[in-house]
């Protein structure tokens, strides 16, 4: 995909979805997309993120964008980190959760961004997402992720080399 082609899905995808960013203007966040955030932004959109423009954070200075999917997007059946993975004998699947953020450059949600993305709109309610996980939950073995039912956002945990088809992982770029 082309960094034209990209700027094109945002710029139409932000003008959809004004809920998510009432007051701002795309046009002042194009000239912070160095090509390193298009890279980020690319691979979000080819797994099916559908990245968006949530917020302005005034205190850094920098707009976020995160997966907007109303499903978990199709990065799934990832274990949490590469610790995890190699603790599986059976069944390993191709890489984690970690892994994966760290080769594209994006950050994975932590509880309170999650929180926040489903005050938004309701995301997540057939499938989960991996979240960034405590240090203190993860040295025990455990990860956490996140989901909506009954009107309401839950965080959840499983054993950090567990897997699933319907859960994936839901990320940001600030820029």
């Amino acid at each position: 995909m082309t960094e034209s082609k990209i700027i094109d899905i945002l710029r139409s995808r932000f003008n959809k979805n004004m809920k998510y960013h009432n007051g701002l203007d795309f046009e002042v966040i194009v000239p912070r997309l160095n090509k390193e955030v298009i890279s980020s932004l690319i691979y979000m959109e080819e797994t099916g993120g559908e990245p968006d423009v949530i917020k302005y954070d005034k205190s850094s200075d920098k707009y976020i964008f995160v997966d907007t999917s109303i499903e978990s997007p199709n990065r799934r059946s990832l274990c949490y980190d590469d610790e995890a993975l190699n603790l599986r004998k059976d069944n390993k699947p191709i890489s984690s959760v970690i892994r994966e953020i760290k080769m594209h450059k994006v950050e994975l949600l932590k509880e309170d961004e999650y929180f926040y993305l489903q005050s938004l709109n309701n995301f997540d309610l057939k499938s989960s997402s991996w979240l960034l996980t405590p240090k203190e939950i993860r040295d025990l073995g455990g990860a956490i992720f996140g989901s909506k039912h009954y009107n309401r956002t839950f965080i959840f945990y499983n054993s950090a080399e567990s897997y699933y088809s319907n859960r994936g992982f839901r990320v940001k770029v600030e820029v």
